[in-house]
């Protein structure tokens, strides 16, 4: 009998086998920072995989199949064109010295654990696109808004930031027009936005009960590989980001801050 874990698993042996191929690829290269390129698509694959189960697509999963296949490629090729050319990642860096042999340690580091975090994350696309088909509702429509905002942010972002990094005028300097006014993270707040709309996918499909699925996701972001990470060293890089701090909302976007000279 197949059930909702069956695609769910599947998707999983998917995953592991991309990220094997990947570590062994890595091997050559000396190098792990291509893992962030995929990310996003172990989420394609899991998709995907649970779409292959289902004897006939229902709108709901053509629908989610389609804004993760534009999510996905979107921001894999984003991730792959900046780092081309570039050296190894800081943060793999800093891993390569603490954790060795770091060529073993770096399946499990590295590919495994990004890889089990994509399968646990990926559950309510799974469960979206894997139940039966049914109409569309007013839940489906707000996840599509959701996502659409998230979507502006996450691709507005990044394309905001690319563009003012290849400025040379603007070396050292912080990003604090566009989206980067209201937020100092619009790309990290839509793709916060985008996961809850795939979760709110997952309710309209009777999958409510998948919601530690974007929790998690949402912790990493704030607390883990997102915000907390980025902020930890980018104050070193960027001399007015004291500012820019004091100015501008971390994460959720609000209008801007007065400043407030300090009399010395």
């Amino acid at each position: 009998m197949i059930t909702i874990f069956t695609p769910w698993a599947s998707a999983l042996a998917a995953i592991v086998v991309i990220a094997l191929v990947a570590w062994l690829a890595s091997l050559l290269l000396r190098d792990v920072g291509f893992v962030d390129g995929l990310w996003s698509l172990f989420f394609l694959v899991s998709g995907l995989v649970a779409g292959w189960y289902v004897d006939e697509l229902g709108n709901r999963a053509v629908l989610v199949l389609a804004l993760l296949t534009l999510w996905s490629l979107r921001l894999s090729l984003h991730i792959f064109v900046r780092s081309f050319g570039e050296p190894e990642d800081y943060r793999y860096r800093e891993m390569r010295e603490r954790h060795q042999p770091f060529a073993l340690k770096s399946l499990y580091i590295v590919f495994g654990l990004q890889g089990v975090l994509a399968w646990l994350i990926a559950l309510p696309l799974v469960v979206s696109i894997s139940q039966p088909a049914a109409a569309l509702g007013w839940i489906d429509l707000v996840a599509t808004l959701l996502w659409l905002v998230g979507f502006v942010f996450e691709a507005g972002g990044d394309w905001q930031l690319a563009r003012f990094r290849n400025d040379p005028a603007n070396r050292g300097k912080v990003l604090d027009t566009g989206l980067w006014r209201y937020t100092r993270h619009p790309n990290y707040f839509g793709d916060f936005c985008i996961w809850w709309a795939y979760y709110l996918f997952a309710v309209a499909a009777g999958g409510w009960w998948t919601i530690l699925s974007p929790l998690l996701m949402s912790f990493l972001l704030l607390k883990v590989s997102g915000v907390a990470l980025l902020e930890k060293s980018i104050g070193s890089r960027r001399p007015g980001y004291a500012e820019y701090v004091a100015s501008t909302n971390a994460f959720f976007p609000g209008p801007r801050q007065q400043v407030r000279a300090v009399d010395a």
